[in-house]
């Protein structure tokens, strides 16, 4: 049978019955999408794959825990898992972690002009990311790294759909200020007025 053909539902109820290969399937097939999901979180490559990995092996261990037809989707299910695990990793280690990348230095040599602006708006606006309170990161991370829609992703947060908007025009609003006040951006507001 194709692996694709089989929906993630239908692959957790062989995985309740024991099936390796199901689980194998559902690994392969998510293991980057959660990793990735992981990493923006915690920031570092080792600690987001040994979060998806223990919460592969949650399911494996228990794969009653997951309920169909509780309302959400297994997708959107498992975000969530992976999402408390990153939490209860920050819990634990009680720290503030920023990206490497963000604070590394760019060789002016070897890049052009161009890349080096490019580069540093692009580590502007990951940082002003980073500095979002948790659930804005969240919902700016969900909505628009991973392509989730703005449904799943109130389920995932365990927000309402309006709560889940008004955490993105929040989020917006804030990572605008924060690139206006490191100069990448000029205030409309002040422009319109002079």
């Amino acid at each position: 049978m194709n692996e694709n053909a089989q929906s993630d539902e239908a692959l957790m109820q062989r995985i309740q019955q024991h099936d390796n290969y199901a689980f194998s399937i559902l690994v392969r097939r998510h293991s980057d999408l959660f990793y990735r999901a992981a990493y923006k979180m915690v920031q570092n490559k080792e600690e987001a794959e040994d979060i998806v990995q223990l919460c592969f092996l949650k399911i494996w261990d228990r794969p009653h825990i997951w309920k169909e037809g509780k309302g959400a989707s297994f997708k959107t299910w498992f975000y969530r898992v992976v999402i408390n695990q990153c939490r209860d990793q920050f819990k634990k280690t009680k720290r503030h972690v920023y990206s490497d990348q963000m604070e590394s230095v760019i060789d002016e040599k070897e890049q052009g002009d161009i890349t080096l602006i490019h580069n540093e708006k692009q580590s502007a606006l990951e940082k002003a990311i980073m500095q979002l309170p948790e659930k804005q990161k969240l919902a700016i991370t969900l909505c628009f790294d991973e392509g989730i829609t703005n449904k799943e992703a109130a389920q995932i947060i365990g927000v309402k759909l309006k709560a889940l908007e008004s955490l993105l025009m929040r989020a917006k609003e804030n990572i605008k200020n924060d690139l206006y006040n490191q100069g990448f951006i000029e205030d409309d507001k002040k422009e319109k007025h002079a």
